[in-house]
């Protein structure tokens, strides 16, 4: 459920459309987006913008309840996979919820984005920079 202002016209209708327990999916550059969820192309160069970027606006506008991550950061993408959880732990903090964090393997994380609502890509450029986000209630 959208909490607040956002200049992209794609992103904010997608964020008001969505129900509890529905999904939208932030990707880094390489990851297939599958027919379907709708695709909105944020990435203009490698880095720009960055994941954690995405993640964080949209992260302002949408009420959050669990994330779902490839287990494959964890080894692969350290620093990102901390500076995440860091994000995803201060936002439960403003939200007053827990938000669970989940992780699956790589390939079962492909086929969870075909459930997204959309799939929005990023244009990160490291590997498994990718989360599932299920909305949560404002109330």
């Amino acid at each position: 459920m959208k909490k607040g202002r956002l200049l992209n016209a794609e992103v904010s209708h997608v964020i008001a459309r969505l129900g509890h327990t529905d999904t939208l999916t932030i990707a880094d550059a390489g990851l297939p987006v599958p027919a379907g969820p709708q695709r909105i192309d944020l990435a203009l160069t490698p880095g720009i913008p960055d994941f954690l970027q995405v993640v964080n606006v949209v992260t302002q506008e949408m009420q959050v309840e669990s994330a779902l991550i490839a287990e494959e950061i964890q080894q692969h993408n350290p620093q990102l996979h901390s500076e995440l959880l860091a994000l995803l732990d201060a936002l439960q903090q403003h939200q007053g919820n827990t938000i669970d964090v989940l992780y699956t393997s790589h390939e079962a994380f492909k086929q969870q984005t075909q459930r997204s609502q959309a799939v929005i890509r990023s244009g990160e450029c490291s590997p498994y920079a990718n989360v599932i986000l299920r909305a949560g209630v404002t109330f």
